[in-house]
């Protein structure tokens, strides 16, 4: 009997050891509970920048989309109105302190920011060996995590990552509008948030 209760307690502390190194599923914190965030028509807006450290890992896992010039910025959309809001016609910009403006790069085409090396024409020529290396942005945490909505309900909220292809400005901040009350068609005031 004791053998049993052995090999129950090495299988027990093997699966801890297991479920210790997964990571954590990502959830995007409450739109009102976050640092950076501002409300127009009881809307709330919250912005974060994701640049290093443990919540970069829950959301992307091994990949550091900052490490390659690639800042995720995770937008959570709050309504507390009693329109839908769409989303679909949504703009968002990265404005520098000196007013510089980054457009956000679409989900689908930050595999495409990280540009192919250039040869290097004064060393010796290269042996011909097909080397294929994986674009290190093309994996589906950038996509799954995005910001996809095209509408957020009365009393729900919307979340998910815009990518700007930029480094960390201090002072920056982000610039969203194009954001409709799905039955009037009105638009709602712009939303400056700032990032630092």
């Amino acid at each position: 009997m004791p053998f049993v209760f052995k090999r129950l307690a090495l299988l027990m502390s093997i699966t801890a050891a297991l479920a210790a190194d997964k990571p954590q599923a990502f959830q995007a914190p409450a739109a009102s509970a976050m640092a950076h965030r501002q409300t127009v028509d009881k809307v709330t807006i919250g912005a974060e920048m994701y640049v290093a450290g443990d919540k970069v890992r829950a959301a992307f896992g091994k990949l550091v989309p900052y490490d390659h010039d690639v800042l995720p910025v995770l937008v959570v959309i709050q309504n507390d109105s009693r329109e839908s809001i769409r989303l679909d016609q949504l703009t968002a910009e990265y404005v520098g302190v000196h007013g510089s403006r980054i457009t956000a790069t679409p989900a689908a085409d930050v595999r495409y920011a990280r540009a192919p090396r250039r040869p290097d024409l004064g060393a010796a020529p290269p042996i011909p060996i097909p080397i294929k290396k994986k674009n290190p942005l093309d994996v589906w945490e950038i996509e799954g995590r995005a910001l996809a909505a095209q509408t957020v309900a009365p009393g729900m909220t919307a979340s998910g990552f815009l990518y700007f292809e930029t480094k960390v400005e201090n002072g920056a901040t982000i610039y969203l509008s194009g954001l409709t009350e799905a039955r009037s068609g009105k638009e709602l005031f712009y939303f400056e948030i700032p990032l630092e």
